[in-house]
């Protein structure tokens, strides 16, 4: 899968995600794709997604918090 179709992906979701759960979602999909978009920067990623670049940093946070779950047993592909 390519930068583009993830971002697509997450754009789905944050389409689907109630109102109240839209950060929650928004978190929940920086883990899931973190991996495959480590080679990006925070900039990037919120330019791709379409989000202001203040959310930059909560990209940054959850790739680094992706790390230290997946050594705790975290599974990406199950989220």
């Amino acid at each position: 899968m390519n930068e583009s179709e993830i971002y697509q992906r997450i754009n789905q979701a944050l389409a689907e995600a109630p109102r109240n759960q839209y950060t929650v979602e928004l978190h929940l999909q920086m883990l899931k794709y973190a991996d495959a978009l480590k080679n990006i920067t925070a900039k990037e990623f919120c330019e791709g997604v379409g989000l202001r670049e203040s959310f930059g940093t909560e990209f940054s946070k959850m790739r680094n918090l992706t790390q230290r779950l997946k050594a705790a047993g975290l599974n990406t592909d199950l989220l």
